[in-house]
Parts: structure tokens; sequence; C-alpha cells
């Protein structure tokens, strides 16, 4: 997610506010934010559900939908996400 710069605060604050709710859904077992060592407006989330149901579950809750909404209008570009399959896992 790429954030307008004098948003870069009131996101953090939702993500704050909110994460403990969303590590709380059914099936999401990890929940970190990431943020761009070079580009400060740049933010990754990363985490980790059981099942994808629990997943798609989710993101078509109200927790999700209301901080959807709150954060989509700060964005200076198109979010992107990827589902994806761990291939390798080193100790």
């Amino acid at each position: 997610m790429q954030f307008h710069q004098e948003y870069i605060t009131t996101f953090s604050a939702i993500f704050e506010e909110k994460k403990k709710a969303i590590s709380a859904s059914k099936g999401c077992q990890l929940l970190e934010l990431y943020q761009d060592k070079n580009n400060p407006e740049i933010f990754f989330t990363y985490s980790y559900w059981n099942t994808t149901d629990d997943l798609e579950q989710y993101r078509k809750s109200e927790l999700f939908t209301g901080v959807w909404t709150k954060i989509k209008v700060m964005f200076n570009a198109k979010p992107e996400a990827w589902s994806v399959d761990k291939k390798v896992c080193l100790p």
C-alpha cells in the first residue's frame, strides 16, 4: 500500500488500533506491518491464515470493510495484494 505522506501517521494509528482485532479474526495466525526503508509512503502487511476461507471471511467482515473504507482514500497508488504458498522455511 502506498499512502500520501500526510496520511502516514493516520494510517499507522488506525493499524495500531485495529491490529489486535484483525489478528484475533478466525484463522489469523500472524499479522505484521512493514514500512519500506527507502520510501516511507510504502507499507506492506503480511498475514498468515489457516485457510483461504478464513482469509475470505475476514475480507467480507465488518472489521475489514470498516478499515478499508477509512484507508482507501489515503492511497496515492493502486494497492496490490498477493496470496502465496510457502515453499521453503529455514529455522
